[in-house]
């Protein structure tokens, strides 16, 4: 977890990776980091998840392969917490764990997933990714992240 005031700087220095929702009008707002681009993106999808389902006694069920494609880094987390989107509103499942390998320009991604009605939901599912103000860039303890996640 972060440190006081939010400050994730003593973490990361410790080469962990994390996620955390911060105050935004209307919507939720993530930030996630990890000391490579795949962990922070596996780290965005939990944020989100979390946003919204308690995943602390999730139990996956299954597992599910996706491969995910985009024009840059900033596509490429809009792209994939969408599929998660997509995913929760068509088959009503949650990732609660997750595997991004970069293949070239495509991301596989293996997820762990839980029916939505297995976890406690404690706030509004996501509706879509907002490209306002979102970023995915290396920085100097690792790569981070920053997504609005419009509910």
């Amino acid at each position: 977890m972060p440190g006081a005031a939010g400050d994730d700087r003593p973490t990361r220095l410790r080469g962990e990776r994390g996620h955390r929702a911060v105050p935004h009008t209307a919507d939720v707002r993530i930030e996630a980091w990890g000391t490579s681009r795949e962990q922070c993106l596996a780290e965005a999808v939990l944020g989100m998840v979390e946003s919204f389902a308690d995943l602390s006694r999730a139990e996956a069920h299954s597992v599910r392969q996706l491969r995910v494609t985009g024009r840059g880094d900033d596509d490429l987390l809009a792209t994939l917490l969408d599929e998660v989107v997509f995913r929760l509103e068509v088959h009503g499942e949650v990732p609660v764990h997750l595997r991004v390998e970069a293949v070239g320009e495509v991301l596989e991604v293996r997820a762990a997933v839980t029916d939505l009605g297995r976890v406690p939901v404690t706030g509004a599912p996501p509706k879509g990714v907002s490209f306002n103000e979102l970023r995915l860039a290396p920085d100097p303890y690792g790569w981070s992240c920053a997504v609005t996640v419009d509910v």
